[in-house]
């Protein structure tokens, strides 16, 4: 079993992966962010929705939101978060490598660094493509990445955070000639420790372009943060906007950042 096919992993980590400050965070720049900019009535797919983090405030904007992750668990909790909120949120157990609606979707979201995760490359490049068959033509693709450049500045030093009700300790280890890394967490609460690790690739922002490219895209653009930052040395997370084309090769669609 693969490290992302473990749902007591999810579960035993979800308090720190999807915290109250994520869940705000995240109806922010859903109300604010030029990149997550929708019209009601839009077709959005999350890849790795979680627990609907991004999903359900998007749907609460008037989006018509399907949301796809591998994780039973996460989808319960996502289910419970749209019922809570009053509103229709489509979810589907898949998994990303296989998952494809054609020309299905304005915009393809993959939020918290959820690209990345298979060991074979071509795996991941796949995800990209399957991404392009799904969103309509002239519809947009955002990608959040933890990018190689950002990971540079954290990596090394051995960290403790606060979490509710105990402490998170993490430790990466860069692997591969910088081509993946992998995260060993040691969450300790309540005098009970529980042992986690994922592994996956760190993509710097001239690699996820090529492979952005390969897959079709165009009108590729990299930002700092969700409100349209520059990608440069300041820059906390990589968001990085792309384009399927037109059947004329152009795109139309609109709600673009910078546009």
């Amino acid at each position: 079993m693969e490290w992302y096919e473990d749902d007591t992993f999810w579960v035993d980590f979800a308090g720190a992966l999807f915290t109250p400050r994520r869940r705000r965070e995240a109806r922010t720049w859903v109300t604010t962010s030029p990149l997550l900019d929708t019209a009601a009535g839009s077709r959005v797919l999350d890849l790795g929705c979680g627990p609907g983090t991004y999903a359900v405030p998007l749907a609460e904007r008037g989006a018509r939101v399907t949301g796809v992750d591998l994780s039973a668990a996460m989808l319960g909790r996502a289910r419970e978060a749209a019922e809570a909120a009053g509103r229709p949120v489509r979810l589907v157990r898949a998994d990303m490598r296989e998952f494809v609606e054609t020309c299905s979707y304005d915009l393809v979201i993959s939020m918290y660094t959820s690209f990345g995760y298979f060991p074979d490359p071509a795996q991941n490049q796949l995800v990209l493509r399957n991404a392009w068959r799904s969103l309509v033509p002239g519809g947009r693709l955002l990608v959040d990445l933890f990018s190689k450049e950002v990971f540079a500045r954290w990596a090394g030093t051995p960290k403790a955070v606060e979490v509710d009700g105990g402490w998170l300790f993490m430790r990466d280890t860069v692997l591969d000639d910088w081509t993946r890394f992998r995260s060993d967490w040691t969450l300790v609460r309540d005098g009970v420790a529980r042992h986690g690790f994922f592994e996956q690739f760190v993509y710097s922002a001239a690699e996820i372009r090529w492979m952005l490219t390969a897959a079709g895209f165009v009108d590729i653009r990299c930002f700092g943060g969700f409100a349209g930052e520059p990608y440069d040395n300041h820059a906390q997370r990589l968001l990085v906007q792309a384009t399927r084309p037109t059947e004329s090769g152009a795109s139309t669609a609109t709600g673009r950042a910078g546009a």
